[in-house]
């Protein structure tokens, strides 16, 4: 087993008028080489946020930034942003971000916008940089006459295509993928997540896939990491996760998935994800958990060993490490 990403103890809180917002509070886990690893959760768990941590894209307001995200081996956490911008954003890591229809610039044409990463950080000219932009975009299954479009006379399926693209120009190991089949049909969906898989065979891409789709990250997953209120509740292999889910939060996750060989009425978690400024005592989860006693009220979980590989912070399932 090859580790590509290691994140360790990692926090990312927000400063705001009400309060500190605990968006990334102590998230741990590992990502293998050519793997995939979903991270999926209800709006507001903080998934976009540990996307943004990963890749050192913060906005102004950071109240605390902390932790260890290593890269091969490498804590890039220590570096400073011109370090980090130089040799691993774009080059080791990318991201695809969350809507592509509102993520290309409409007044720039589409070959101009795949050649910035290119100008940016490799002494070539234009010309080259075209050239290069052509080809990805020939890899990600699209016509290269698209460098002279711009963005409004794409479909949505495409400009996901060409967000793709920039995101893999650069060639990087390890690319974040934030919701990358919303606001898409379902045979859009369909194509895209089929083509996500061929380009990891082709290209042994690592991926971090964030989504509230528990279906369609099914599809493209090896392992599971479910979040809630700014933290994991439970990791582990896909097949584990989704057959034998050992939080309550993933199991009702799972109740309102749709299936299409199962009778099974779908059903809703009540209530509300919590405010993550103000923080629950005991488990994040407990008011909306239909299985919560004392303990769950008072003190939090920690990561408790299912199996090799499979944890959940969940007094339920005992009180060893």
């Amino acid at each position: 087993m090859s580790i590509i990403l290691t994140v360790d103890n990692l926090k990312l809180y927000y400063r705001t008028r009400r309060g500190i917002v605990k968006a990334v509070n102590n998230v741990s886990f590992q990502l293998e080489r050519s793997k995939t690893l979903a991270v999926v959760g209800e709006s507001g768990c903080g998934k976009s946020s540990l996307a943004y941590a990963l890749i050192r894209i913060l906005p102004r307001n950071v109240h605390e930034y902390s932790g260890v995200i290593k890269i091969d081996g490498v804590d890039v956490l220590k570096l400073s942003e011109e370090e980090f911008r130089k040799n691993y954003r774009m080059k080791k890591i990318s991201i695809v971000p969350q809507g592509a229809m509102n993520s290309l610039n409409p007044v720039l044409k589409v070959g101009d916008q795949l050649a910035e990463p290119l100008l940016v950080h490799l002494d070539i000219d234009k010309d080259e940089a075209l050239r290069r932009a052509a080809e990805v975009l020939e890899n990600v299954r699209l016509p290269k006459a698209l460098l002279e479009r711009y963005p409004h006379e794409l479909s949505g399926g495409m400009k996901q295509r060409v967000l793709i693209a920039m995101a893999l120009i650069m060639k990087p190991e390890i690319v974040i993928l934030d919701e990358p089949t919303s606001a898409l049909d379902i045979i859009t969906q369909a194509n895209i997540i089929n083509f996500l898989k061929d380009l990891q065979s082709e290209y042994n891409l690592s991926y971090i896939f964030i989504t509230h789709d528990l279906g369609v990250a099914s599809e493209l997953s090896d392992y599971f990491a479910v979040m809630y209120a700014g933290k994991i509740a439970e990791i582990g292999p896909a097949e584990d996760v989704l057959t034998n889910p050992m939080h309550p939060y993933t199991e009702k996750l799972l109740k309102t998935t749709p299936r299409l060989r199962s009778e099974s009425r779908l059903e809703f978690i009540p209530g509300s994800p919590p405010d993550l400024i103000e923080q629950i005592p005991g488990c994040s989860f407990n008011p909306r958990c239909p299985y919560a006693f004392e303990k769950c009220r008072t003190k939090e979980p920690y990561m408790i060993r299912i199996n090799s590989q499979h944890y959940a912070a969940c007094w339920l399932r005992g009180d060893e490490k």
